[in-house]
């Protein structure tokens, strides 16, 4: 089983000639995908052609996402037996480190590989904020237990290239989506101790963190503002009726339904996009289920917890938030879950292709994919 190094590049500087330099020396196959860099880094990409590597160049900066789905659609056709660690282009990721995720690959039975940042060090506030922020949100939607959830540093088996093409997403937030995606699907991931190196205060990210942040974020705010919707339409519904009727069970079961209809549509038809190739009457009889479950669960928590003396709103307050999590999860693996399963994670094969050496045989420049 042969294995390529993939390096999106935008704009680059002297330090993916480094990189690329100290893979060649390492023995190690190198893909490289010109994300429209335009005339002024035409060099540094003759420098990177010069030491072995492959070059894939497109006419305009499409995102990252794209860039690496360019990537792993050439590997596909021309290396289809070959096994794929990515790496940034910026000098953040060590030679040790890749040959280190590559390993875990190779020994791993089909999982996705993360090279994971303990975070030690001087690291700049805006990487230690922004990686802390969204690992606590996956951890919270998927359950994955995943430290470092923007490591550009990751391994992909050779039989996990079709399902990569996949995943949604076309700049930084395709990382992202490509966790919510493993964990839906029932892919593993695994983590490996990487170094934390970052230079010149990481100046040299083209991340820009309001919009590519709202990208980044943007599947969890949509489920996140769907579910604080339906939160005030509930809350709201529950106090009207229980000033009213002084009881709590029937008040609780009509803000529910009132309020579950609200986010199911809204889910639906915004938040997880894919299942509307579900049947209408299929998914809204999973949801009628999970509604009927977290509705039992809800009356359960707030009767608990105003029977030892909280207040009905922050009962209801803590209530939801314990439900959260739980309800986002199966709303996406099983309610929302497009009904036909990605056919491209296949047993690894070693095929001849795959196995033969690319260094001689590799054209210098190919055509981007879109």
């Amino acid at each position: 089983m042969t294995m390529y190094v993939l390096i999106p590049a935008y704009e680059p500087d002297g330090r993916l000639v480094s990189l690329v330099a100290a893979l060649r020396c390492a023995d190690l196959d190198v893909l490289v995908v010109d994300d429209g860099s335009g005339p002024r880094f035409a060099a540094t990409f003759d420098e990177v052609r010069a030491l072995g590597a492959t070059v894939l160049a497109d006419t305009a900066n499409r995102g990252k996402g794209h860039a690496l789905k360019a990537g792993f659609a050439w590997l596909a056709e021309h290396r289809p037996g070959s096994d794929v660690v990515c790496a940034d282009c910026d000098g953040q990721h060590l030679v040790p480190d890749i040959l280190r995720v590559a390993d875990r690959v190779a020994a791993a039975d089909g999982a996705m590989v993360l090279g994971a940042r303990r975070f030690t060090g001087h690291v700049p506030l805006r990487s230690r904020w922004g990686n802390a922020v969204t690992g606590v949100l996956v951890r919270t939607a998927t359950g994955l237990p995943v430290h470092d959830t923007q490591t550009g540093l990751r391994g992909y088996p050779a039989s996990m290239l079709g399902w990569l093409r996949t995943v949604d997403g076309e700049r930084f937030e395709y990382e992202l989506d490509l966790l919510l995606r493993a964990s839906q699907d029932g892919i593993a991931v695994e983590e490996v101790e990487i170094e934390t190196v970052y230079l010149d205060e990481n100046a040299s990210s083209h991340f820009r963190p309001v919009i590519d942040s709202a990208r980044v974020y943007a599947p969890l705010l949509r489920f996140s503002l769907s579910s604080f919707g339906s939160f005030l339409v509930d809350t709201v519904t529950l106090l009207a009726l229980f000033s009213v009727t002084g009881a709590l069970l029937p008040p609780v079961v009509a803000a529910r339904v009132l309020s579950s209809s609200v986010n199911f549509a809204a889910n639906r038809r915004l938040v997880f996009a894919g299942g509307r190739a579900k049947s209408l009457r299929a998914a809204a009889t999973q949801y009628g289920m999970l509604a009927a479950t977290l509705l039992a669960a809800n009356f359960g928590i707030l009767t608990a917890l105003t029977g030892v003396g909280i207040a009905l709103l922050p009962a209801k307050v803590l209530t939801e938030v314990a439900l959260f999590a739980a309800s986002y999860q199966l709303q996406r693996t099983v309610v929302f879950a497009p009904t036909a399963r990605p056919a491209a994670l296949v047993p690894r094969t070693g095929s001849a292709a795959g196995s033969a050496s690319s260094r001689s045989a590799a054209p210098s420049r190919a055509p981007s994919t879109p």
